[in-house]
């Protein structure tokens, strides 16, 4: 796998459970269960994100609308 940003291949993958419930905030909606169906979690316990640690871009569809975080906050 390669930097979607600046192709370096120095990525770095963490699947990390949460126990069932996390805390999340965006703006003015907090969580305090399951983590927040988005682009770099798997709904339910698991977050994971890919990280490039040349540049730091987490990787994936960005940018991601305000829409589609209210809705995986569901």
């Amino acid at each position: 796998m390669t930097c979607q940003r600046c192709k370096s291949d120095r990525i770095l993958e963490i699947s990390a459970k949460c126990s069932d419930l996390c805390f999340s905030k965006y703006k003015e909606l907090e969580k305090d269960r399951y983590t927040p169906n988005l682009p770099f979690t798997e709904y339910g316990d698991y977050l994971s994100p890919t990280i490039c640690m040349e540049c730091g871009q987490v990787q994936g569809k960005f940018p991601v609308t305000d829409a589609q975080i209210r809705k995986g906050w569901d």
